[in-house]
């Protein structure tokens, strides 16, 4: 059996009840639940919330909320490893364990069923711990620049200062939106980041992390652009 787990708490601060919030016509939620449902790979699809409103919408939208968020899991330190892990063994003290569980961020309005069907064949194939959404940086992280504390400028790495960029190893950073893994590597918290996952690379213009206000207005113009774009296809 396979889950998607959706996590979705309601103490939100940069972003108020970002989770519910209406962007594009929708509640934002909304997008991630439909996604998981058009892609057909899932038996289940569960939002865990400690918030009855998110749970509400999330019903609403054609999601489960078999149980409520403990408060130990629902603040602003506890990542969506634990989430996950946790889903699973309380679908596990009721019988009905799944073999793999795929984390959807609520706050991605760019997934698509696609890329989700793609992570799990990947998985499945390749017997992986995880399989989960990267995309390439648009800029050399080997020039990258900081701050001296006297407000001046140096390199993470002067050694590059010179290679050609076509000469520097690409790099890939973690998109965002989903994260396939086996039910087994979720409970004994393996390392997402390490050799045990493989990447599911998406294309740059269709990931963008949704922090802060300027994030979401940036994200509402991306995905007006793409919905022209498909429009006039």
């Amino acid at each position: 059996m396979a889950i998607a787990v959706i996590p979705a708490r309601g103490g939100s601060k940069r972003i108020p009840r970002k989770n519910i919030k209406p962007f594009c016509g929708k509640p934002m939620i909304a997008w991630t639940i439909e996604a998981a449902a058009q892609s057909g790979c899932f038996d289940r699809i569960i939002v865990s919330t400690d918030d009855a409103e998110i749970a509400e919408v999330a019903r609403d939208c054609g999601a489960e909320t078999p149980f409520v968020r403990p408060p130990e899991l629902s603040d602003d330190h506890t990542g969506t490893g634990p989430v996950v892990a946790h889903a699973i063994q309380w679908l596990g003290q009721a019988g009905k364990a799944p073999d793999l569980a795929c984390c959807l961020y609520a706050t991605a309005p760019f997934l698509q069923a696609e890329d989700i069907r793609r992570g799990y064949e990947v998985i499945q194939e390749q017997g992986a711990d995880y399989a989960f959404s990267v995309a390439s940086f648009a800029f050399p992280i080997q020039r990258a620049l900081y701050l001296t504390e006297a407000g001046r400028l140096a390199m993470f790495q002067p050694e590059h200062l010179a290679t050609r960029s076509q000469d520097l190893t690409e790099a890939y950073h973690d998109a965002g939106q989903f994260y396939w893994g086996t039910a087994q590597a979720w409970c004994e918290e393996r390392r997402l980041f390490d050799t045990g996952s493989i990447p599911i690379v998406l294309p740059r213009h269709r990931v963008q992390d949704i922090d802060v206000p300027e994030d979401w207005e940036r994200a509402e113009w991306m995905l007006k652009a793409m919905q022209l774009q498909k429009a006039n296809a």
